[in-house]
């Protein structure tokens, strides 16, 4: 199992460079304040773990993994457990450059809020990878582009159409108690979700034929 996840981070460092210069890019944008670092997180974390797909694909590793004992099961676990590694590091990182950004910028930290932005964007991320990975296991990465694409475009379209068009003041308790327990609420959801999702792709995988 460590082995496979350490197969995954190995794929990855010719990417690091690169996002490197960006993200350094990125920090002096964000120091201007015209843009807003946290939202680099899913960027570094869906372009590096969809490297890793991109190499399995190229290096035939599906047809490789099926010859070891548990192979797909334990591929499918240490690509989860390698995503939620990447997006743990990246959070980290770009919240110790916002910590620096903010003190620069104004002397002090707001701790409290960009804690709080990191936490929402690492959930963000995590929520956006469960529903990426069962797709790229079903169709494959290529195929798989295609439909994330109209998947997140769709999500967009439902969002802003709801915050224009429909009524949220009849939903003004529940906003009232997600807003009091979010921190315990997401924390569950979020590993529920994962949960769901990796069950789903693990199922997909060992029924797949190559």
């Amino acid at each position: 199992m460590l082995g496979l996840i350490k197969k995954d981070l190995f794929m990855i460092k010719d990417s690091i460079k690169f996002l490197i210069i960006i993200l350094l890019i990125y920090s002096i944008l964000a120091y201007q304040n015209k843009i807003d670092l946290s939202f680099l997180l899913p960027f570094i974390s869906v372009v590096l773990m969809m490297t890793t797909f991109n190499y399995d694909s190229y290096n035939k590793w599906d047809a490789y993994v099926t010859t070891l004992p548990m192979g797909r099961k334990n591929s499918v676990k240490a690509k989860y457990l390698a995503t939620l590694f990447i997006i743990a590091i990246s959070t980290i990182i770009i919240t110790i450059l916002s910590f620096a950004i903010d003190y620069f910028q104004t002397n002090t930290i707001d701790y409290k809020t960009i804690l709080t932005t990191m936490f929402l964007c690492f959930f963000s991320t995590s929520i956006i990878e469960s529903f990426m990975y069962p797709v790229i296991y079903k169709f494959g990465i290529e195929k798989a582009r295609i439909g994330i694409f109209i998947v997140v475009f769709s999500i967009a379209f439902i969002g802003e159409f709801a915050t224009k068009h429909l009524n949220f003041s009849s939903f003004n308790k529940i906003y009232v108690f997600l807003n009091n327990y979010w921190i315990v609420i997401l924390p569950i959801l979020l590993i529920l979700i994962l949960y769901i999702s990796y069950k789903i792709s693990e199922k997909i995988y060992l029924k797949k034929e190559f």
